[in-house]
């Protein structure tokens, strides 16, 4: 089976409810996505809104607080929204690396590796009435004469300590109080699925990845859950040798890459696509498949998706930037091929009203 990149990329986008937008939920839209960064509350909920077709300001940080996504740390170490129904799969992955058994880490918090399951426990039932800010946490701990000597860790933010608790399945999140992050227990969320065994986690995650991302070769898969989650290469070469027939070999314009078996007819009979899409920075259609993937993101528009540029994307591969400052709404346009004047006017109107405010579009080429 043979197709080409402008086929591949418009049926993902159609898996990314970018083309046709989607009516799915908040909390399918980041369970299609598999993660969204929320170190920007802003971007994420742009990301969010960018993919469902009625949509209203606030919608993602709502079902935040309701517990139809949680925010936690996953990807790379940074904050991400997690789907509660399968958001432990990726944690799974991010468990399996198991640093907290690091000698470096042992050291530095004299918790040993036969300390955790208690210390866990203590954690969780810190936690047991509900939300604390992570100073609150620390003076509960640290009543405790097993963890005394981790006072100046909390009262330091205990940043780097949260993350395997987060990736453990025992905490997440939860709202700011007065501008200080708390923290909660995710088995009290009803939606919580729980963390899944390795085994089981692995090739749930990498069928997800390739029915989201796909056509995906194994180094995709590799950036997403490897060196995303830490999953490790010999891990993941396996997941993707054990699901078998699952998968289906795709020839897209001489690369090798794979899809799920359900996926292949829909993606043979794809069309390419000439929608454009102004996304936020880091949104996961870029990120999803790594900025080293020159399909997406050309070689020469690399650095400013890794800098948080908003990327214009045409026919699914950025082609340009766009900053809204005030009424001013301002489309660099970096491709040789002329910018699709109708197409970017019918997207900067979508913008403006996912933003909630009149723009004065102007197209401009790279300085």
């Amino acid at each position: 089976m043979s197709v080409s990149w402008p086929q591949a990329l418009a049926w993902r986008m159609g898996r990314h409810l970018l083309e046709p937008v989607g009516t799915a939920s908040v909390a399918d839209v980041v369970r299609r996505l598999g993660a969204v960064l929320a170190l920007d509350g802003s971007l994420a909920e742009l990301a969010v809104r960018s993919r469902r077709a009625d949509s209203r300001s606030g919608e993602l940080a709502a079902a935040w607080h309701a517990g139809e996504v949680v925010k936690t740390f996953a990807f790379r170490g940074s904050m991400h929204h997690l789907s509660p129904a399968d958001g432990g799969t990726y944690l799974a992955l991010r468990a399996a690396g198991r640093q907290w058994e690091l000698p470096s880490w042992v050291e530095h918090y004299r918790l040993r590796p036969g300390d955790w399951p208690d210390f866990r426990a203590a954690v969780r039932e810190a936690l047991s009435a509900g939300p604390s800010t992570v100073a609150e946490l620390g003076e509960t701990l640290v009543a405790d004469r097993r963890y005394r000597h981790l006072g100046p860790t909390f009262a330091a933010g205990a940043g780097t300590l949260v993350k395997p608790l987060c990736w453990q399945g025992d905490v997440s999140l939860g709202p700011p109080r007065d501008g200080a992050t708390t923290l909660q227990r995710l088995d009290t969320n009803p939606r919580w699925a729980g963390i899944p065994d390795l085994d089981e986690a692995g090739p749930r995650a990498v069928l997800a990845y390739l029915r989201t991302y796909g056509p995906a070769t194994p180094e995709h898969v590799q950036h997403w859950l490897g060196d995303g989650l830490s999953a490790g290469r010999k891990r993941l070469s396996g997941w993707l040798a054990g699901l078998g027939d699952r998968l289906v070999a795709v020839d897209v314009d001489g690369t090798t890459a794979l899809v799920a078996r359900e996926d292949a007819d829909p993606l043979a009979a794809a069309s390419p696509s000439e929608v454009v899409r102004f996304l936020p920075g880091h949104d996961q259609w870029v990120i999803g498949p790594g900025t080293r993937d020159p399909h997406v993101t050309p070689p020469a528009r690399r650095d400013l998706m890794t800098r948080k540029a908003n990327p214009v994307v045409h026919g699914g591969v950025v082609r340009g930037t766009w900053t809204a400052r005030g009424d001013d709404l301002v489309v660099t346009w970096l491709d040789e091929r002329p910018a699709p004047g109708e197409a970017v006017v019918r997207e900067a109107d979508r913008l403006a009203g996912l933003l909630g405010r009149d723009l004065r579009l102007t197209v401009t080429p790279a300085t």
